[in-house]
């Protein structure tokens, strides 16, 4: 924990110390994980859950003495949490984080419409930061299974929500939290919340016709030899190889461009046109929203050194890839300190 004064620990009215500083420490240790990964889903943004969480810790310390511990610590934390992101949504340009342009039809030939500015890009989150859940199992009334709620397709649908539906959506569905706990966390009726969540339902049933994304089977041997084959592909420049990967109707993004494809002719189309700008790659396999994800290291000509281009998160299907994000540019590169990977590759000694 840091940024906790070393303050004299407050006391109640007979003395006994109130949320002392080495329970308070082993509070923030215990709950940090599942905490950013809640802010997360709020605001679409690896960075900005990183700031709430430490926000959350900050004004959970300063207002301790309003815990009473007749509650449980856990739902303080989240009411906490919850309202910081509420309010950190009010404070900036746009409501939500994006995954695609909404209303844009795939583009057909070279990539023309550039970077799209104004825009906030959803970013990915690392499997590593995700949450050891004990305590934070969802409760009986969850709808989503964990590793569907984290998937990166999930975190765009829900984003597409005003911030007070996705906060209830959040915190019933995914949580398991009943409408009594949510309404006395966000403020207002059980019969509010019901109502939130019953438009939430209904705007994430017209993304997905049974209201919910497709669910996903655990990684398994089959995706472990399609992430294999991805890595190999890239490393041996192969663009053949890559596209065979690709199912017919696979999809491909590339934030922060406007640009998106769909179907392998494209997809094979524009990397045709591409895929010779750089001397060569360098692929490291790692995981994100619970999917397989691989770093990208580029060689430009002349250039000696492998830097970060590019971070790619693959939804599998049917042993093929479904859709494909990949995250380019000066935003790609710069996720992959979150990745705990390195801003160049060094070749290891032969």
């Amino acid at each position: 924990m840091t940024d906790v004064p070393g303050a004299s620990e407050p006391q109640d009215r007979i003395g006994r110390p109130v949320l002392d500083r080495p329970a308070f420490e082993r509070l923030a240790t215990a709950h940090r994980r599942e905490l950013k990964l809640h802010c997360y889903r709020m605001m679409g943004s690896l960075h900005e859950a990183d700031d709430l969480v430490q926000e959350t810790f900050l004004k959970a310390w300063r207002g301790r003495m309003q815990f009473d511990g007749r509650g449980s610590p856990r739902g303080w934390l989240y009411t906490i949490a919850t309202n910081a992101c509420l309010n950190a949504i009010k404070a900036r340009s746009s409501a939500h984080r994006v995954l695609e342009e909404p209303a844009r039809p795939p583009t057909e030939g070279p990539a023309a419409a550039g970077p799209a500015a104004g825009l906030s890009w959803l970013e990915p989150y690392p499997d590593a930061e995700l949450p050891d859940l004990v305590d934070g199992e969802p409760g009986p009334d969850a709808r989503y299974e964990t590793g569907e709620a984290v998937r990166l397709a999930f975190v765009a649908a829900i984003q597409l929500l005003p911030p007070r539906q996705r906060a209830a959506l959040l915190l019933c569905d995914v949580l398991g939290w009943s409408a009594l706990e949510t309404a006395q966390l966000l403020g207002g009726t059980t019969a509010s919340v019901n109502s939130a969540l019953q438009r939430a339902r209904a705007t994430l049933g017209k993304r997905y016709p049974q209201g919910r994304p497709l669910q996903r089977s655990q990684p398994n041997p089959e995706e472990g030899r399609l992430l294999e084959r991805y890595v190999r592909a890239w490393r041996a420049a192969n663009l053949d190889g890559f596209i065979e990967l690709l199912r017919e109707d696979a999809t491909y993004h590339m934030p922060p461009w406007h640009d998106w494809y769909r179907g392998r002719p494209a997809i094979h189309d524009f990397f045709k046109t591409v895929w010779g700008n750089f001397a060569g790659y360098r692929a490291v396999a790692t995981r994100a929203n619970g999917q397989p994800a691989v770093a990208i290291y580029a060689r430009r000509r002349q250039d000696p050194e492998w830097r970060a281009q590019s971070l790619h998160v693959i939804e599998p299907a049917q042993g093929a890839i479904a859709s494909l994000t990949v995250y380019v540019g000066p935003l790609g590169a710069g996720l992959f300190a979150a990745f705990g990977l390195p801003p160049t590759w060094s070749e290891p000694e032969a």
